[in-house]
């Protein structure tokens, strides 16, 4: 089973139970939020372009950036998580989808936010994904990404019933910086939190 396809599994499998925990931790991430309140400001100074939240999950930070006056929309590789969104936010729009795969036009978007969700997407396949991060974006679009860092190590996750589990991949914020600059964009920011 391809990564993908093991955290498509998981997360069908733990859609319900992650959709009610996972929102207030996001209302108690601080940082988090005033990191995607500046992406919000500085996406509405360059246009009214839409914007994608990818990996979108139970669909919170997609809402919250609705609030933030953005034309938000939800991707996530989970059909569980996909239902869940459009079920708690009626009025926006979410699709199931993978990130390495948009089936956007070129150009098509203001910006991307990938909070917390390039960790399942092992390292060496980072630089297509910012490839096709990059083809989607607007000239001067915005891409904000939350990641765990590390040294590239993988992490695989408890067994879930029907034995599903998750691998995750703790990134280096200097080779992610790396990729994302051969990828054509321009690191502006970088915020590192301890836990």
């Amino acid at each position: 089973m391809t990564e993908l396809a093991a955290a498509r599994a998981y997360y069908d499998t733990v859609a319900e139970e992650y959709a009610a925990r996972v929102p207030g931790l996001f209302e108690q991430d601080v940082l988090g939020r005033a990191m995607l309140g500046a992406f919000a400001e500085e996406v509405r100074t360059d246009g009214d372009l839409p914007v994608a939240d990818l990996g979108c999950g139970p669909g919170h930070v997609t809402a919250h950036l609705d609030a933030l006056g953005l034309r938000a929309h939800g991707v996530d590789v989970s059909p569980r998580m996909v239902d869940i969104a459009r079920r708690r936010h009626p009025d926006l729009r979410f699709e199931a989808g993978a990130m390495d795969a948009l089936g956007l036009p070129d150009g098509e978007l203001g910006g991307i936010v990938a909070w917390w969700s390039i960790l399942h997407t092992p390292p060496e396949l980072l630089p297509s994904l910012f490839t096709e991060f990059r083809r989607v974006l607007a000239p001067g679009g915005r891409l904000l990404l939350g990641f765990h860092a590390g040294n590239g190590e993988p992490y695989t996750g408890q067994k879930r019933a029907g034995g599903v589990t998750y691998a995750i991949h703790l990134l280096s914020p200097d080779q992610v910086g790396r990729q994302l600059e051969r990828a054509g964009f321009t690191v502006t920011a970088r915020l590192t939190v301890r836990m």
